[in-house]
């Protein structure tokens, strides 16, 4: 396994895990309003929570970091992940 896997090799590995725990995994787009997360996940108790995938050691730009903060304001869960297991650890939490 590589020590520093690419992004979307994170988002793939923990998108997979995710949908084998019974969850639903949506790549999120917003046409209106760009630096949105990249994934929403709904769990089977029908929580709702967003993650951002990143290479380890890579910031989030200045745009991702308002989106967040403005879901944060709503009570919206927003997750920054940049390793498989930080991410599997995350959905079994949320499961």
């Amino acid at each position: 396994m590589n020590p520093n896997p690419l992004e979307k090799d994170i988002e793939s590995a923990v998108c997979t895990y995710a949908k084998e725990q019974g969850m639903l995994v949506y790549k999120f787009t917003s046409p209106s309003r760009r630096s949105v997360p990249d994934r929403m996940f709904i769990t089977l108790r029908g929580q709702v929570f967003f993650i951002e995938f990143k290479r380890k050691g890579e910031p989030l730009t200045p745009g991702q970091a308002r989106e967040h903060q403005r879901l944060k304001e709503q009570n919206v869960s927003v997750y920054v992940i940049d390793s498989i297991v930080d991410g599997k650890m995350l959905v079994e939490l949320m499961s």
